[in-house]
């Protein structure tokens, strides 16, 4: 039986331990335990929820399989036990893998398990890991992301991809699919994948005509969506619209444009039988070649991993 614990400075995010023990729960092979920094048998979630049946953590010792660290309220105090820190410290030693879920990665930073290995953690406390821990190569845009024997995930929901990630690398695509169908997700959403996509980021813009301009990009991404072009048909000077842009989306209008490519070109090879050259024609790269140097900047995986990783009937090539 593999062993998870997970565990995290109180208050937790809810969905950062249940998600994860949902997923891991419900595949063979697997004993999951939550741990108490408290010395309680409850493990204190941040929505005023006690999770009972936890065990204090002096009293899990031995070999564990997979270490899952938590985000919530008590990883993003700035504030750090080290209590906490040197019990994390040693439970690694003996783990086979480490996991964080969401800001669960500042309470592994803390212990410096993280010092010069890449991260990431929710989109908007990524700019934060990286002031508070400049040892940490954080990558902002994974929904996880794996570096050694430690995995670090996006926000919340991204802990479930990653929980489901982790197990089709035990026990394989067939039992991993079995649960994705169960719990009702996306199987599997590649770590490369981007937590901020331009469909959010266009629900989240407050400019109407910057929305509307969006949705005409969206269009056109066949067109030469330079940022002069761009700027004129919103009535904005180049300069003025690149304020606008980062203020709206946090890409400047070049990122953008790039992101809504690649996010067009995923859609295509999830959902259609073209080819890459097709592909990379109907969402605007000039060449094949260019999609996939496109690729490897927004989401860092080429256009054929992510056919192989998130739609195995695909084989594409580069």
């Amino acid at each position: 039986m593999r062993r998870i614990v997970i565990t995290g400075a109180a208050p937790v995010q809810v969905l950062d331990v249940t998600g994860p023990l949902e997923v891991f729960s419900s595949a063979p092979g697997y004993t999951v335990e939550l741990g108490s920094p408290d010395g309680a048998s409850v493990l204190e979630t941040h929505r005023g929820i006690s999770l009972t049946g936890a065990k204090p953590l002096e009293e899990i010792t031995g070999p564990i399989d997979t270490l899952v660290i938590a985000g919530g309220l008590g990883a993003e105090s700035g504030v750090y036990d080290e209590k906490l820190l040197a019990w994390i410290r040693d439970a690694a030693s003996r783990s086979r893998r480490i996991a964080t879920i969401c800001t669960g990665a500042f309470t592994l930073a803390a212990t410096g398990l993280l010092d010069g290995r890449q991260a990431v953690t929710h989109w908007n406390f990524c700019d934060r890991l990286a002031k508070e821990f400049p040892a940490v190569q954080v990558k902002p845009d994974p929904i996880f992301l794996k570096d050694g024997s430690i995995y670090t995930s996006a926000g919340i929901t991204a802990g479930m991809d990653l929980s489901l990630a982790l197990v089709e690398e035990d026990c394989g695509h067939a039992v991993a699919l079995e649960i994705a169908r169960h719990l009702v997700m996306f199987l599997v959403r590649p770590g490369g994948q981007s937590q901020y996509s331009h469909m959010l980021s266009r629900q989240a813009i407050t400019s109407q005509p910057l929305r509307e301009l969006q949705v005409w990009m969206l269009e056109h991404l066949r067109d030469d969506l330079t940022i002069e072009r761009l700027a004129e048909r919103i009535g904005m000077s180049a300069r003025h619209f690149t304020r606008v842009c980062l203020r709206e989306t946090r890409m400047n209008p070049g990122q953008f444009v790039d992101r809504m490519r690649v996010e067009a070109a995923q859609q295509q090879i999830d959902s259609s039988s073209l080819g890459l050259k097709e592909i990379a024609d109907t969402c605007g790269f000039a060449t094949a070649d260019a999609m996939r140097r496109t690729f490897m900047r927004v989401i860092g995986i080429s256009p054929s991993a992510y056919a192989t990783r998130f739609n195995r009937s695909r084989n594409l090539s580069d």
